[in-house]
């Protein structure tokens, strides 16, 4: 997705039309590409007891978030896709606070994490933004 897109795919998720249905395409591959990112992740973690811990609660949250927003995209109102969303924005939430765990203890090197964080932080901030859009658009 390019830097335009990503600008403007959280207003545009929360439309109708051609593309606000390309967006929903492009946000429900992206999600998916993310939680399978973090199923890799899990999987190389150390086998400590610190590793196994937090890489069960990033898989369960991270994989959560395009699960989530899968059931967002097919919601039956505004308001239940807006509540559906809440929950992506919780779960992505989540992931990021447990992969910034894994760089506080050193369990994963930051440079091999960084881009995993980074594209967490910018399903985060698009999520946020359509959830804005969403609630902008039923006032009118």
């Amino acid at each position: 997705m390019e830097t335009d897109e990503i600008a403007d795919c959280g207003s545009r998720i929360a439309e109708s039309g051609e593309d606000g249905a390309l967006a929903r395409e492009a946000f429900k591959r992206r999600t998916f590409s993310f939680g399978a990112r973090v199923v890799r992740l899990t999987e190389a973690l150390p086998k400590s007891d610190a590793g196994r811990v937090i890489g069960k609660q990033l898989l369960r949250c991270g994989t959560s978030v395009g699960a989530n927003y899968r059931a967002a995209a097919r919601a039956r109102s505004r308001a239940d896709f807006i509540s559906k969303m809440g929950i992506v924005e919780e779960e992505c939430d989540e992931a990021i606070y447990w992969i910034e765990m894994l760089c506080e203890l050193d369990l994963v090197e930051r440079k091999r994490i960084e881009p995993l964080l980074s594209e967490a932080n910018e399903i985060l901030s698009i999520t946020v933004s359509s959830i804005r859009t969403a609630r902008e658009n039923a006032r009118k």
